[in-house]
């Protein structure tokens, strides 16, 4: 099948709120539909017709080189949805980058302990709990920080959530603080290549808790739990340790320290 053909129906795709609404206006089984987009399958003529009629084109003009048809529709509008119109620009770009970041997730979700180096406080381990789900044809997280510095008064919960996209073989989180509005973090990790997740590493940048506020980046792993948790007990098992504590396994330990070999130019992830 054509490259620019099914390059030309993602971009025609981009003008509505998602693949899941053009096929289901079209008539046209979902994973068919994706075949077109994959440059797996080429649709029958009849199906081409359609398809043109549908977003207000030739059948002809969707064969076209990709650069020569961006331009084309770029010069006419194209038949979108009421939806689709009233999206702002915001919208639109992350609607894109859902089309091509949502397929392969589905088995990340469950739950996780998160650990990393904390960047509030030096020298000690944090383990958070995160929960990845699908909502609809998208993949959410939330992050759920426990902190209990003094081990006496009520400990504080931290609530972090997200939007996950699995693009070039590279997971990407980010997300940001629910209650104050004034943090955000950026999570990439390596995918899992084997059937069953276990760990998940990568790096993480974001902001210090602290006073100083400085933007830090920390290596980062993900421990997989399962789809379901007793979550009040393993919420319990969060916070921050010390590296001697015995608290945090010597191999946790061992693949989030940050850090770096005698002539290392940048600071990467662990594999």
């Amino acid at each position: 099948m054509s490259e620019d053909l099914a390059k030309n129906l993602q971009l025609l795709c981009s003008y509505y709120k998602s693949v899941a609404e053009v096929c289901r206006r079209l008539n046209i089984n979902r994973p068919q539909f994706n075949r077109y987009l994959n440059a797996t399958t080429m649709p029958s003529k009849n199906t081409l017709r359609r398809i043109g009629e549908f977003f207000g084109v030739e059948v002809e003009e969707m064969m076209l080189p990709q650069p020569q048809f961006s331009l084309l529709v770029q010069s006419r509008p194209i038949r979108q949805s009421a939806a689709q119109l009233s999206l702002t620009p915001e919208q639109k770009h992350i609607n894109r980058l859902n089309e091509s970041g949502q397929a392969g997730l589905s088995k990340y979700c469950g739950y996780y302990y998160e650990y990393y180096m904390s960047m509030a406080c030096p020298g000690q381990v944090l383990r958070t709990l995160v929960d990845i789900r699908s909502e609809g044809d998208k993949t959410y997280y939330q992050r759920t920080e426990r902190l209990n510095p003094d081990g006496v008064s009520k400990a504080f919960h931290g609530v972090y959530t997200g939007m996950v996209q699995l693009l070039s073989d590279r997971l990407f989180l980010m997300d940001y603080e629910q209650e104050t509005h004034v943090e955000m973090t950026q999570t990439i990790l390596y995918p899992s290549f084997q059937n069953r997740v276990a760990r998940l590493s990568g790096l993480r940048i974001g902001v210090s808790g602290s006073g100083e506020r400085a933007p830090c980046c920390a290596r980062v792993v993900y421990e997989y739990l399962g789809k379901s948790i007793q979550k009040k007990q393993v919420l319990s098992r969060c916070g921050l340790f010390d590296l001697d504590s015995g608290e945090i396994e010597k191999n946790m330990i061992s693949a989030i320290r940050n850090d770096m070999k005698e002539g290392d130019w940048h600071f990467r992830a662990k594999f």
